[in-house]
């Protein structure tokens, strides 16, 4: 993980949940363990590069647990740890502040 350069609690976590994908990955979580390909079509945009990329570091930071179970096919599933759903608070405010922005933005926009 990169250096924390100002010492701020804030940059700590964005180094940490920073990015386009990860608080969304941790928000898909929140209802429960999820295997590869069901965060892939929760979320159709992210490569599957840069989900591989992003659930590593989530799981490399303890907010995340990957277990394989010894199947035939394998079977991955991705699960919050205790410290990865200490998240769910930050995740409501996110919606919330998302929900306001969806709807400040409906009413800003120019009428026909």
């Amino acid at each position: 993980m990169k250096k924390n350069v100002s010492g701020c609690s804030v940059e700590e976590a964005m180094h940490l949940l920073g990015g386009r994908w990860r608080l969304l990955l941790v928000s898909y979580l929140l209802d429960g363990p999820k295997r590869f390909n069901d965060l892939r079509r929760d979320i159709p945009h992210i490569s599957q590069r840069m989900l591989t990329l992003d659930l590593r570091a989530l799981e490399e930071a303890g907010m995340v647990l990957r277990t394989v179970y010894p199947e035939v096919p394998v079977r991955v599933e991705y699960q919050l740890t205790e410290d990865g759903q200490r998240l769910r608070k930050v995740v409501e405010v996110i919606k919330e502040f998302g929900l306001w922005l969806k709807a400040r933005h409906t009413t800003d926009a120019p009428q026909p």
